[in-house]
C-alpha cells in the first residue's frame, strides 16, 4: 500500500471514532457522569501519548529548542483560532449538556461548531500522517490514544448538539465530513512532507502536538472533570497507565 494511502487510512480511522461516539450519544442516553469519566480517561491517554511519543521524538530529532518552539507555536495558533470561533458560539462544542447555543440563540453557531470540531481533528491527523515518514510504522500508542480520546469526544459533543436542538442530519453530517477531511489531511501531510528533512518534520510534529495539548486542556478537560469529582485522580492515573503501557510496547 502506498505510504500516503496508509496515512490517509489511519487518519480516517481516527475520524471514524468521532462518528462512533456521536452515534452512541444519538441513540443511547449516556449518563453525564459516565461521559465525563470516559472523557477524563481519553484526555489523559492522549496527553500521555503526546509526552511519550511526540514531544520526546521531536526533541530527539530536531533538538530541544526546536521542539519547545514548535509546541508553543502550535498552542498559540490553536488559541488564536479557538478564540475567534468561541466568539461565534463554538466555545462549548465538546460539552454534553445544554451549554452549546442553538442557532436561535446565536446565529452562525452551527457553522462555528462544525469548523471548531474540524480544527480539533486536523492536528491529530497530521501527527498520524507524518508518523509514517522515514519508512517506520505508525505509532500504536498514538493511534490508540487518538481513537480512545475521539470516541468520548464525539459522544460528548454530539450529546451537546442534540441537547441544543440540532438535527441528526447536522450532527452526522459534521462528524462524517470531519472523518473524511482528517483522512485526507493525513494523506496530504504524508505526501507533502515525504522529502522534508527530519528536523522539519520534528518541528511540524511539535507544532501539532502543541495544538493537540491545548485543545485537550481547553475543550475536553472542562467536560471531563465537571462531574468526576473524587474519581478524578483514579481516572487520570488509569489513562496514564494505559498510555505508558502502549508506549512501551509500541
Amino acid at each position: 500500500m502506498p505510504g500516503w494511502l496508509e496515512a490517509g487510512a489511519w487518519g480516517l480511522l481516527g475520524g471514524l471514532a468521532l462518528v462512533v461516539g456521536a452515534a452512541v450519544a444519538w441513540t443511547v442516553r449516556v449518563p453525564p457522569a459516565l461521559t465525563a469519566g470516559v472523557m477524563a480517561f481519553g484526555s489523559r491517554v492522549l496527553i500521555s501519548a503526546l509526552a511519550f511519543d511526540l514531544a520526546a521524538e521531536a526533541a530527539e530529532t530536531g533538538g530541544l529548542l526546536a521542539a519547545v518552539a514548535g509546541l508553543l507555536a502550535g498552542a498559540v495558533a490553536y488559541v488564536l483560532a479557538n478564540v475567534a470561533l468561541a466568539r461565534r458560539g463554538a466555545r462549548h462544542r465538546k460539552r454534553s449538556g445544554a451549554q452549546q447555543p442553538s442557532e436561535g440563540d446565536q446565529q452562525g453557531s452551527g457553522a462555528a461548531i462544525a469548523v471548531g470540531s474540524l480544527l480539533d481533528g486536523i492536528p491529530e491527523s497530521v501527527v498520524l500522517g507524518v508518523g509514517l515518514l522515514g519508512g517506520g510504522g505508525v505509532s500504536t500508542a498514538m493511534v490508540a490514544a487518538v481513537v480512545i480520546s475521539n470516541v468520548p469526544e464525539g459522544l460528548s459533543s454530539a450529546a451537546g448538539m442534540k441537547a441544543s436542538g440540532r438535527s441528526a442530519r447536522y450532527v452526522f453530517g459534521v462528524w462524517g465530513a470531519i472523518a473524511l477531511v482528517v483522512g485526507v489531511a493525513a494523506a496530504v501531510g504524508y505526501a507533502a512532507l515525504g522529502d522534508a528533512p527530519p528536523e522539519v518534520v520534528a518541528v511540524i510534529t511539535a507544532v501539532a502536538a502543541g495544538a493537540i495539548l491545548t485543545m485537550v486542556a481547553d475543550t475536553m478537560i472542562p467536560e471531563a472533570f465537571e462531574r468526576t469529582h473524587l474519581l478524578t485522580g483514579l481516572v487520570t492515573c488509569l489513562g496514564f497507565v494505559v498510555a505508558f503501557a502502549l508506549s512501551q510496547g509500541a
